[in-house]
C-alpha cells in the first residue's frame, strides 16, 4: 500500500530554464526533447521544414519551444513555453522562460512552481547582469535546486579553465543569495554535448549530464515533515435519498498529511472538530497527503465554505489582516500606495488596500531603493497590505503554496502582482470606513 513516505520518492519534476538573451535556452530544451526521444515525428518534420526554409542545413531545435510567431521571427523567447515529457526514470514539466529584462515577470511565473531551475550562461560572456537577475529571482522564489549550464563550450575550445572560472563566480554569487545548492555542467546545446549523452570533447568533466541530473535530483521532501494545509475548494452536499446527510469539503491538500481522527481547526473562524472520514476518488481512505485531491468530512456540523482552510489544531497559522510581503509586479499598470485590489490566497479572495511600498529591489546589485513612488512591470519590492478579512497565511519561507498570493484588479480581473508573504504583523486595527465601500 502507498504511504506518505513512499510519496516522497516522486517520479515528477517541475523545472524551469532561464538565462540571458541568446544563451541558448530554447536550443537546450529542444536538444533535451530531441535526444530523449520526446518529439513526435510530425513535430520534428515541421521543425525540419521550417529550418530548411530559413536556409539551415540541420534542424533548428529551438523551434520546438519558440511557438509564437514573434518568437520565431526574432529568434527569442517571449512567452513561457511549457513542455511535458518523460523518460524511463521520471516525468517532467518544463517551463522555458524568456531572457529579456522586460520579461522578468514571465520568469517569475515559470519558476514559481519549479523545484529546479536551469540557468544558462554563454561560455564566451560568462556571468552577466541578467544571469544575476535570474539567480536572484530563483533565490527569492526559493527554488530548491539550481543548475548552472555553461553553454557553447564548443566556441571556447572546450576549455576547462573557462568553465571553472564561470562556475566559481556564479557559485559565489548564488551563495550570497542563500541558494542552497548549485550544480555546474559544461554543455554544448547545439552539438548535444553533456545534454543527454556525455561529451567526448570534455573528458576533464566527470559529473552528470543535464538529463542525468534531472532524473536523479531529489526534489520532494517527506510530506509528513510539513504541517497539513487543506484549502476548501468546494462543499459537496448531494442531499439525495442515498446520501441525505452527506457534507464533504473537497480540495487539494497543499502540504502535509491528513488522517482520520486528526483534531483540526477551520480558519479563519477558529472552530475545531476532528476528521471523521476521507474520500479519495470516491473511495474511503484512512490517510491522504499533498498534493492529493480529496474530500474531507468532519465530525461536527460547522459552517465551512470555499476559501476556508482546514489545518491541524495544534499547528494552525494565525489569521491576519495586516500583511507584509515581497512581490513581483507583473502588470503594465503600476502598483501604488492607496490602490484597492483583490487578494487571492489559495481558494480565498478578499479585498485589500496597498498601505505602503517600503522598498524596491535592484536585482543587479541586490540593493534596496527605499519608498518608491510605484512598482512598475517586472519590479520586485516590498508591500504592506491591509485586508478586509483575515487570511490564514504561512510565511513563504515555510510554505511556497500557502505563503503565496496574487493581487488582482477588482475592475477587470487582471492579475497585477505575485506575492510572497513575509512577516504578517500587528493586531487588527480599528475598522476605518472609506467613501468607496472598502471598509477595513
Amino acid at each position: 500500500m502507498t504511504t506518505p513516505e513512499h510519496a516522497a520518492a516522486t517520479t515528477l519534476l517541475q523545472f524551469a530554464t532561464a538565462g540571458s538573451v541568446d544563451d541558448g535556452k530554447s536550443t537546450l530544451v529542444g536538444r533535451l526533447l530531441h535526444d530523449s526521444r520526446s518529439v513526435l515525428a510530425d513535430q520534428l518534420e515541421a521543425v525540419e521544414h521550417a529550418s530548411r526554409s530559413r536556409g539551415h542545413d540541420a534542424p533548428d531545435l529551438a523551434l520546438l519551444t519558440d511557438g509564437l510567431r514573434a518568437e520565431r521571427e526574432q529568434g527569442i523567447t517571449i512567452d513561457v513555453a511549457y513542455r511535458y515529457f518523460a523518460t524511463a526514470r521520471r516525468r517532467f514539466v518544463l517551463a522555458d522562460t524568456p531572457g529579456h529584462v522586460q520579461y522578468t515577470r514571465n520568469m517569475v511565473t515559470g519558476a514559481s512552481t519549479a523545484e529546479l531551475a536551469v540557468v544558462l550562461v554563454d561560455a564566451r560572456n560568462g556571468v552577466v547582469e541578467q544571469t544575476r537577475r535570474h539567480a536572484a529571482v530563483a533565490a527569492l522564489l526559493r527554488v530548491p535546486h539550481v543548475v548552472l549550464a555553461v553553454n557553447k563550450m564548443d566556441l571556447v575550445d572546450w576549455a576547462e579553465p573557462v568553465f571553472a572560472r564561470i562556475a566559481e563566480e556564479f557559485g559565489a554569487y548564488a551563495a550570497s543569495l542563500g541558494v542552497p545548492e548549485v550544480t555546474a555542467i559544461p554543455i554544448s546545446a547545439l552539438a548535444g554535448d553533456n545534454v543527454v549523452t556525455p561529451s567526448a570533447h570534455m573528458d576533464w568533466y566527470g559529473g552528470p549530464t543535464v538529463l542525468e541530473h534531472l532524473e536523479t535530483v531529489p526534489v520532494v521532501a517527506d510530506p509528513t515533515a510539513d504541517p497539513a494545509r487543506f484549502p476548501v475548494q468546494y462543499v459537496i452536499r448531494p442531499q439525495t435519498a442515498e446520501h441525505p446527510d452527506y457534507r464533504g469539503y473537497a480540495g487539494r491538500i497543499a502540504s502535509g498529511v491528513l488522517r482520520v481522527g486528526d483534531p483540526v481547526t477551520v480558519l479563519p473562524s477558529g472552530r475545531t472538530s476532528t476528521i471523521a472520514a476521507l474520500d479519495a476518488l470516491g473511495t474511503p481512505a484512512d490517510v491522504a497527503w499533498a498534493p492529493q485531491s480529496v474530500t474531507v468530512r468532519l465530525a461536527d456540523d460547522l459552517d465551512v465554505s470555499r476559501g476556508d482552510l482546514i489545518a491541524p489544531a495544534a499547528d494552525a497559522p494565525v489569521p491576519v489582516r495586516d500583511v507584509e510581503a515581497t512581490v513581483c509586479h507583473v502588470a503594465d499598470r503600476p502598483l501604488r500606495t492607496g490602490d484597492r485590489v483583490l487578494l487571492k490566497h489559495t481558494t480565498r479572495t478578499v479585498k485589500a488596500i496597498v498601505k505602503d511600498l517600503p522598498s524596491r529591489l535592484n536585482l543587479a546589485d541586490l540593493s534596496q531603493h527605499p519608498a518608491p513612488d510605484e512598482l512598475a512591470a517586472n519590479d520586485i519590492g516590498r508591500v504592506v497590505l491591509r485586508t478586509d478579512g483575515p487570511l490564514a497565511l504561512d510565511p513563504y519561507a515555510v510554505s511556497r503554496r500557502t505563503g503565496s498570493f496574487l493581487l488582482i484588479d477588482p475592475a477587470d480581473g487582471t492579475t497585477l502582482t505575485a506575492g510572497m508573504a513575509g512577516a504578517a504583523f500587528g493586531a487588527p486595527a480599528e475598522d476605518a470606513a472609506d467613501d468607496e465601500g472598502w471598509d477595513f
